[in-house]
Order: structure tokens, then sequence, then C-alpha cells
């Protein structure tokens, strides 16, 4: 569909999942009830890649194919280089979304602000961490048995060691339980965001003091060497691992296949509400592993709701941007298995009482670092993922492999 036939047609380029798709619908439905809306919403759920190549890839928000896009932080500076968004920030300073800005937490406020500009609204977030099937760890039975096994009690672990040993102790295929999951699918941002914990959660840095993105370095080396380790070792880990995102790896923690994983804050939480999830009250969070004598870390990279520098309805897809990162309905993505992004859901009682941890996000965004925002990132980051690919499918040395990736990096 073109903009020459869409006259009556709001379109939104929607990120492929189940709860953003249903409470879009929802809250169109609720905002054509109350304004004079004449439009027709055409929603289209988009995996990583096709929504990616839609959306920025052939020039379709620029172009006016789009009005609405779901965009990630990865990608805002290459939209705003490429001018493909609407500055809102004339209409945030005018007619602004309830509460806003502080309604927000200053960490969901930067990544789309270039000082004259603003293209974008943050409605979906959740930093990494570690989530884990509270009652394998409480159980008394696993309790004794790890104690027997090991001389040590269960506990969860600090370390990257006492992770992967206690992967290996959970794993029971004849149970279809897994001690973790790894979001090992090619698209470019799971395996990279792995790349970057655990680079920092060795001590290490992406990039280095002029700028450079760095991806040969001995923190990369020892980072990589154990996730090869992990992802090939068939006694601790999924073993679909090569075919999930972090979408499907959240779902199948959901339906009781996994015990523990390093993943976004919100399928912790979209595993007390969906409808397929059997662990509802089983699930607690808490702060990813790190190497010894190293910190912990987490990664915050989050979804924003932008308008298409060429759509023919850009007023109304902002008031529709407005509507939909209200109050009610940030709390209505968070209960339908999003996770909202204002300060007043993360502390709310109705969303706390399904969700017990919910209120832990603010301390979370604390500690949480970013990804560099370059408008080149999606080419580093394809080098990155093949980088991570080629570690966890071949013996190439790892040396090898993240010097021949760095050469690719400099070049671009």
């Amino acid at each position: 569909m073109t903009t020459r036939n869409r006259k009556d047609v709001l379109r939104i380029a929607v990120r492929q999942f189940e709860p953003f798709e249903r409470s879009i619908a929802e809250m169109w439905d609720a905002f054509c009830q109350t304004t004079p809306c004449n439009l027709q919403l055409e929603a289209v759920p988009l995996d990583l890649h096709p929504l990616y190549d839609s959306i920025l890839g052939s020039d379709g928000l620029r172009k006016g194919d789009w009005d609405i896009a779901q965009i990630t932080t990865d990608w805002i500076a290459e939209a705003q280089a490429t001018e493909s968004l609407l500055d809102l920030k004339p209409l945030l300073d005018s007619d602004p979304p309830e509460d806003f800005p502080i309604g927000w937490s200053p960490s969901m406020l930067g990544f789309q602000d270039f000082g004259d500009s603003i293209v974008g609204v943050p409605f979906h977030d959740g930093p990494e961490c570690l989530i884990y099937r509270k009652d394998l760890f409480e159980d008394p039975s696993n309790r004794e048995s790890f104690l027997a096994q090991t001389g040590k009690e269960l506990a969860l672990p600090e370390t990257w060691d006492a992770f992967h040993q206690l992967a290996r102790f959970f794993t029971h295929p004849e149970q279809n339980l897994y001690g973790t999951v790894v979001a090992g699918y090619p698209d470019g941002h799971n395996t990279v965001f792995d790349f970057a914990l655990h680079v920092w959660t060795r001590g290490g840095e992406l990039v280095d003091d002029s700028g450079r993105v760095r991806v040969d370095t001995q923190a990369a080396h020892d980072a990589m060497r154990f996730y090869r380790d992990l992802l090939q070792d068939h006694s601790a880990i999924h073993p679909d691992c090569r075919q999930l995102d972090s979408v499907k790896s959240g779902l199948a923690f959901a339906r009781g296949e996994v015990a523990m994983m390093v993943n976004w804050f919100g399928f912790a939480s979209m595993s007390e509400v969906v409808a397929e999830s059997v662990v509802k009250g089983k699930v607690d969070i808490g702060p990813i592993p790190h190497a010894a004598a190293c910190n912990s870390a987490s990664l915050n990279c989050y979804w924003l709701y932008a308008v298409g520098k060429g759509s023919q309805h850009a007023r109304i897809a902002y008031d529709f941007i407005c509507f939909m990162v209200n109050r009610k309905n940030d709390k209505r993505l968070t209960l339908n298995g999003g996770t909202g992004c204002r300060t007043s859901t993360w502390h709310d009682a109705d969303v706390n009482r399904e969700v017990p941890y919910y209120h832990r996000l603010e301390a979370l965004h604390e500690h949480a670092r970013t990804l560099p925002r370059l408008a080149n990132w999606s080419k580093l980051a394809e080098v990155i993922d093949e980088l991570v690919l080629s570690t966890m499918n071949t013996e190439t040395p790892i040396e090898a492999i993240t010097a021949k990736a760095q050469q690719r990096i400099d070049t671009i």
C-alpha cells in the first residue's frame, strides 16, 4: 500500500509480539470512541528484520508508507540521520502526553532526544536481568540434591561459572526442562546484546576513549570463550536456542521449559500474565552474573513510538501516540504482557499484585547501560552478530574471530 491509495488508513509498523498487537487493537477502539477520528487502522506485525527493512531499509517512514512505527533505540540514530522521523518536539512542548516528561524515568528519555529535536515517545521497556524459577531454587529435593552433588548450597548464581554449573544441574530433558535458554537467532539484536553484557560483566567496554567500537579485546575473548562453552553444552541449554529470539525464549520460559535465563525484564512479567504461562507465581528476578572480581551489569534498550516524516496523518498519529502512552494505556499494555514505561505503572498496586517484583524496575534502571548511539550501528551490529554466530557454531579460535570482526568494523 502506498501513500496514493490510503488517505483513509492509519498504518502502524508493529514489532511482532502478541501483547503489542492486542494492545494496539484495544487502544484504537477506545481512541475512536473518544475522538472524531474516522480513519481505519492497519497495524502490521513484523519480525525484527522485516520491520527494519520496511521502515528504514526501504525508506518507508520517510516516504510515507507508515504513519507510526514501533522503533527500537538501536535504530534511532540511523532514523534521525536519514531524516525518516517527524520532529515531535513542537508538539511535545505545546500538547504533551499526560505527565510528560516527569511521568517517565530520565533513562527513558535520552536516546530519542537530539537536543533541537525529539523523535519518539517510549512505550515498552525492561532492562535485562536474571529471570529464574524460584520454585525450583526453593524446592527441598533440589536443594538436597545440589548439596550432595557439589557440597554447596543451592543459591542464585553470582558468577558465570556458577550459572553454567546450575544450568547443567537443572537440565532434565525427560521432563522437558532445561537449565537455561539463549536467544541465538541471528537477527542482529539478541546476540549483540549478549556480547555487550558478557563483555561488560568481565570489566570490558564496547567503545574506547576515542569512540572506536572495540570487539578484539581480552574481555571479548573471555566472554566468547564462555559463550561457546555454554552454547555447545547440550547438557545445559534448551535444544532450540539457535532458532529462538528473545520473544520465543521468553515464551519457552513461560511454558515451563527453562529454569533460568538472562533476558529482558518484560519476559518475567509476561510469564505472570499471559494465558499460556504455567509458571505464574513461580518467577523472580535477580542481578546478571559476572566474572570473578568484576561487577554485574544490565542493558537498557527500549521501544519508541515514532511518526514517519512522510505521514499524511501526522497529527492524528501523534494524538494516537499520546493516547497509547497515557497512564491507563501504559498499565493496559503491562497487564497484557508488555512492559509499560511510566513510573506510575512501575508502582501501580494492581500491576504489582500481578507481578510482585514490578516495582524493582526503577532500581534496574539506575544501573542499566546503553549501547552506543551511532547512525551506522545496524551495520556494526551485523558484524558483532556474525562474530557471535561464528563463536557458537564453529571451532575457529576466538582470537581469530574477533580480529576479523575488528578489521571489518574499522572499515565501516
